[in-house]
């Protein structure tokens, strides 16, 4: 299928709509709605996406703070302070008593030379993060519109069902006009007349039923939205231009497109890689560091006169310091296993994420194929009991047929209807269940437009 329905932006944080205040109106577009309006307008208020988008900059800003170990590490103090002297101190000219305010300021400076790659081990182990981080953010996309998706063609689905219960309606109230007519002229007997009379009621009853159900399922479409379900919605239909066998491409070519593509997956072997890199970094945390350093200071201690060894004006120092931990209680240790435990989890987790995307592939195509199948069978269906009706109603009005017959072809074309416009929005959501399932939902919006 060359126009697989699949994700709409799925790096972006809001897609626009037409307006501006998308996100905060209080009420549904008066126009007419496509589906791509309804997507985007869902994405640009739906608080789960919103909650996706604010984890993704969280973990973005983490990554940018891991770039703080490549660069030197300075801080700054002052002090200020009073000292007591209880006597004079031999050799010191200082009266007993609070002295005068001593005031002093430093700045200090290091930086991390050489830790065995540690830094860049955590470092990596944060954009893996990131990475898992924005295929989260796709995959909860990709699910909200596949859901929206659903609810558009249920809709649409419902709307079809009003249309086809209204028909079936104004067929049964000329069956029932043309059994009384009947009845008068003395042709027919009463029976006919409270037949189609049954059926008239019949079909009065399932239309109010196929408008609770457009309701309910208008409803649902408003909820996803974040509106109201008491509003009113229009959306434009979808013309059935596809489903042919053509479009079908081969299985194989399906799960290439899911491995490189579909989120769950491209999280999984971020995650895994997130967790080697945590593993390594256990590793390398047993290891030596080594930094250099370097400090100044400014003091005024009013001693007066008298020299002492604290009193320079300013003081400072460089180094090279060589750390390494020998005994930290075994949380090391225990640590580097733990780490080495989350990598082997990490794998099992990508595998068993392989698996079921694989079926998840397998199962949406052969439902779509299915459904092309159906599709077809239901119009054939439906050609066939519409003529039938026409033919059974025209054979009615001449005598050559019974109430009963007319009663059993409206019947047959009702449930043709139903099984068609059933068919026909299925294919759609089988489509979109495909897209979703290589993960990409994006081609079929920009291909319908």
């Amino acid at each position: 299928m060359k126009r697989f329905l699949v994700a709409v932006a799925c790096f972006a944080p809001l897609v626009a709509f037409a307006t501006d205040d998308c996100a905060t109106r209080r009420t549904v577009p008066d126009d007419v709605l496509s589906l791509q309006d309804v997507i985007k307008l869902g994405l640009c208020r739906n608080p789960q996406t919103a909650a996706a988008y604010a984890s993704l900059r969280s973990s973005h800003f983490n990554k940018n703070a891991g770039y703080a170990s490549y660069l030197p590490s300075v801080n700054a103090g002052v002090s200020a302070g009073k000292d007591y002297v209880a006597k004079s101190s031999a050799g010191m000219n200082r009266d007993p008593g609070w002295q005068d305010w001593s005031y002093g300021a430093s700045i200090s400076a290091s930086y991390l030379i050489f830790d065995f790659g540690k830094r860049t081990a955590d470092m990596n182990q944060m954009i893996a993060a990131y990475r898992a981080a924005g295929f989260d953010y796709s995959e909860t996309v990709q699910n909200f519109v596949y859901g929206l998706v659903g609810a558009y063609y249920e809709l649409l689905n419902a709307d079809a069902n009003v249309e086809s219960a209204t028909t079936a309606l104004s067929v049964a109230q000329t069956a029932y006009d043309t059994a009384s007519k009947k009845f008068k002229a003395g042709v027919v007997a009463r029976a006919d007349v409270l037949k189609a009379e049954t059926t008239l009621a019949s079909s009065k009853l399932s239309l109010e039923r196929a408008k609770n159900n457009r309701e309910i399922t208008k409803g649902t479409l408003l909820t996803k939205l974040s509106f109201s379900a008491d509003q009113s919605i229009v959306i434009a239909d979808m013309e059935s231009d596809f489903g042919s066998a053509a479009e079908n491409e081969n299985i194989d070519e399906l799960i290439k497109i899911a491995r490189e593509k579909r989120p769950d997956l491209l999280k999984a072997s971020a995650n895994k890689d997130a967790a080697w890199h945590k593993r390594n970094s256990a590793f390398l945390k047993n290891l030596p560091s080594i930094s250099a350093s370097g400090s100044i200071s400014w003091n005024d201690d009013n001693f007066g006169d008298v020299f002492q060894p604290t009193s320079n004006k300013i003081n400072g120092s460089i180094g090279i310091r060589a750390s390494m931990p020998i005994f930290a209680g075994f949380a090391n240790m225990y640590g580097l296993r733990a780490a080495e435990s989350d990598y082997e989890r990490a794998k099992y987790n990508e595998q068993q994420t392989i698996n079921t995307a694989m079926m998840d592939v397998f199962t949406a195509y052969q439902n779509y194929k299915t459904a092309q199948t159906v599709l077809t069978q239901t119009n054939a269906l439906l050609k066939s009991a519409t003529e039938s009706e026409k033919v059974t109603a025209g054979m009615y009005k001449v005598g050559r047929a019974t109430m009963l017959d007319w009663q059993t072809a409206q019947s047959e074309l009702v449930d043709a209807q139903r099984q068609h416009n059933a068919a026909k929005y299925d294919l759609f959501v089988k489509r979109a269940a495909v897209a979703l399932a290589i993960g990409d939902i994006k081609s079929e919006l920009e291909g319908d437009k």
